[in-house]
């Protein structure tokens, strides 16, 4: 009954608002000594795991990176690039980064691009770049089509990846009912939604583009 110890910290850590972190290194240690492990072999295991699951810590990486390169103008150049390129629209950029978006999360890389990595660095400056040659004032709305667009696209497109975690999660779940479908079959019919999701979202892109070209011509 000593291991389960570790669980009386986690309680008392968070119910004390201590940091997170500490609170779980702690619990550990007090499980694995209680376990009759000695803290060298403890710190191993916190080790093998840490290397284990190191791809998890790569945004930590990323988001300083991204950070520098926003300070040394990235938003910026993502405006002048999208203001030189003749018949840029707001509708037309987005569209085609909603069809890259759900592309690539077809094919498992759902982080590829992502609101911290793409989004809020290129896709939405850009997408206010383009907004205001056609008249837009309002740049909170350009980025919240930004932001709607990356969501639908890796939403409705890593269905179709048979070894993204929703599929083998309805997987699963069918197969307790007694329900034997192979995950290849579930990623087929989730074809069909992500095609109405390109076809509903992308209208609703032309259709602001419709919306600012209306309004500049008035």
């Amino acid at each position: 009954m000593l291991v389960l110890a570790g669980i009386v910290v986690i309680a008392a850590g968070f119910m004390l608002r201590f940091n997170p972190l500490l609170v779980v290194v702690a619990s550990a240690l007090v499980t694995g000594l209680a376990a009759g492990l000695d803290p060298v072999t403890i710190v191993s295991a916190f080790g093998k795991a840490f290397n284990d699951n190191r791809y998890i810590t790569i945004v930590y990486i990323v988001l300083p990176v991204i950070g520098i390169l926003e300070r040394h103008g990235l938003q910026t150049r993502a405006r002048d690039l999208i203001g030189r390129i003749r018949g840029a629209t707001m509708g037309r950029l987005l569209l085609v980064y909603l069809l890259f978006r759900q592309i690539t999360a077809a094919l498992g890389l759902t982080s590829i691009a992502g609101p911290a990595q793409t989004v809020r660095p290129l896709i939405a400056p850009m997408a206010e770049a383009a907004a205001e040659t056609q008249g837009n004032s309002d740049p909170d709305k350009a980025r919240a089509l930004a932001a709607a667009t990356d969501n639908v696209g890796v939403f409705f497109g890593e269905d179709i990846f048979i070894a993204i975690g929703s599929i083998l999660l309805m997987k699963g779940v069918l197969q307790s009912y007694g329900i034997d479908l192979p995950p290849l079959h579930l990623s087929v019919w989730a074809i069909p939604t992500a095609v109405a999701a390109s076809v509903i979202h992308g209208t609703r892109l032309l259709l602001a583009d419709r919306r600012l070209a209306r309004r500049r011509a008035a």
